[in-house]
């Protein structure tokens, strides 16, 4: 690499009006010094060439003193030297350099080299699009549908709110900027559905407001993703998480709420839930059990263990006939039947408190054996079409349940039956709060439903149905307890 020269110049012109640049004879004493007050100084180096370019060179100049132009020319140097005798990257290093516009400090040398170790050109600061692509690609070892929720949030919030901000300038205040406009945008959203004017609500039909636990799940993504660039061992892109230091709105969980009279009134009359999370009555799960027994019998024992024993849905589909005991009436939880996209695969439960065994009631037991009978018939009927699957549950055909299948054949169920609405999910909450309301503690709720935390269970599950006699003799035993002077009016 040429060391380039260190010289003075000015701005002096001939009498053509042309400057004299480093010409001018009175740059230097008579001694052939450098005059000290007279020109300023500059640096001439060259650089490297793109195939069939002709020569080359970096001019910079206005420096104050000759240690500034060394300094600025060693700097110089050390960009081309990360090269390390590759001749098209050095070539695109001098592009970068002849792009700095005169009196601008040419870019610092830590944040090119980050960009040359990860492969990156190195004429642009890499911007929190271009690594949040880069790292979406880099992902592998993970569960699909992780890798489906970082691309989801990574196309439709994050590039289009940060994608532009150059990695290593991304801040708190960038990161608070966007969960603001996802909020503003959940505002706009709900106050046009509650809109009197049906073209307004029409603007907004089909599309989900983003919520504050979407938001934190967001925020993990993008956290994630930051604290992957600062691990990168010796090739680090940014020091700092900016993401570890924004405040959201809290994530937590929603209460289970109950379809009381009143609830069911006002959800006919407007629409409206109490909650995203509802829980039918004991007398409501009843009547749907008995619509599910006379309409879809194939489905109906599976409806029925979900919400007796609170199985989560891939738990119900992916059961098989080694984990399911008739004799013994209970159940061994193991592996789940889940979706990634729209195809069905088998695999592990959720955690290792997932994994499980489980007792039977016997209204449940029954409709298990009485399904492992019917089965049977299916079986003999289709002879050797009948495929073997392993599964407990399957078609009347012999064939597995897709997931998705048997959440759209519930939701008409509840549709047909009349009932207030509630997801197939919310069996699992029904199960929960119907065990807790028997008196069962959070603890036995907890190991019912494979939780791997009782807080999980704290959170969602504490719902009491008042309907319940022994609920409501505990409130009043509980309201006994507070002294009156006077009894309060019935």
């Amino acid at each position: 690499m040429a060391e380039g020269s260190v010289f003075k110049r000015c701005l002096c012109r001939d009498s053509t009006g042309r400057k004299l640049g480093n010409r001018c004879p009175h740059l230097r004493r008579a001694g052939g010094s450098w005059h000290p007050t007279h020109g300023r100084w500059a640096y001439q180096l060259e650089l490297p060439t793109h195939p069939d370019q002709r020569r080359r060179q970096l001019r910079r100049s206005t420096f104050d003193t000759r240690d500034a132009a060394v300094g600025d020319r060693d700097h110089a140097k050390a960009l081309l030297a990360l090269a390390d005798g590759d001749t098209a990257l050095a070539a695109e290093i001098a592009d970068m350099l002849l792009a700095v516009p005169a009196g601008k400090p040419l870019p610092d040398r830590d944040t090119i080299a980050r960009r040359v170790r990860t492969g990156l050109p190195p004429t642009a600061a890499t911007t929190v699009g271009e690594y949040l692509q880069q790292w979406l690609a880099s992902r592998r070892g993970i569960e699909p549908n992780t890798i489906r929720a970082y691309e989801s949030h990574t196309r439709v919030h994050l590039i289009p709110h940060l994608g532009t901000i150059p990695l290593d300038r991304l801040r708190v205040d960038h990161i608070e900027a966007m969960f603001t406009a996802i909020a503003d945008r959940a505002t706009a959203i709900d106050i046009a559905r509650q809109s009197d004017d049906p073209q307004i609500r029409v603007t907004v039909r089909g599309i989900r407001a983003t919520r504050p636990a979407t938001m934190h799940r967001i925020r993990a993504t993008l956290r994630k993703a930051l604290n992957d660039a600062i691990r990168r061992s010796n090739n680090r892109l940014i020091n700092f998480n900016p993401a570890a230091h924004v405040e959201l709105p809290s994530g937590a969980r929603p209460k289970a709420r109950v379809w009381t009279t009143k609830a069911v009134a006002t959800w006919r009359a407007t629409g409206e839930r109490p909650s995203t999370v509802m829980v039918w009555t004991p007398k409501q799960a009843g009547e749907f059990l008995d619509y599910a027994e006379t309409h879809d019998i194939a489905l109906y024992p599976l409806f029925a263990l979900i919400l007796h024993r609170g199985l989560r849905r891939g738990e119900a589909v992916g059961l098989t006939d080694t984990a399911v005991d008739l004799d013994t009436a209970l159940l061994t939880i193991s592996q789940q039947l889940s979706t990634h996209g729209y195809t069905p695969v088998i695999k592990k439960v959720k955690s290792e408190s997932g994994n499980r065994v489980i007792s039977l009631d016997s209204h449940t037991l029954a409709a298990l054996r009485a399904h492992h009978a019917r089965r049977a018939r299916w079986k003999l009927a289709s002879g050797r079409r009948w495929p073997d699957t392993g599964l407990f549950f399957v078609q009347p055909d012999g064939r597995p349940w897709h997931p998705e299948a048997v959440t759209w054949r519930f939701e008409c169920l509840v549709r047909d039956a009349g009932l207030p609405p509630i997801r197939l999910h919310d069996l699992r909450h029904c199960a929960a709060t119907f065990l807790k309301a028997a008196g069962a503690d959070l603890k036995d709720v907890q190991e019912l439903l494979g939780h791997s935390s009782i807080t999980i269970t704290g959170d969602t599950y504490t719902t009491v149905i008042a309907e319940l006699d022994v609920e409501r003799a505990k409130a009043q035993a509980a309201a006994n307890l507070v002294p009156r002077r006077r009894r309060p009016a019935a």
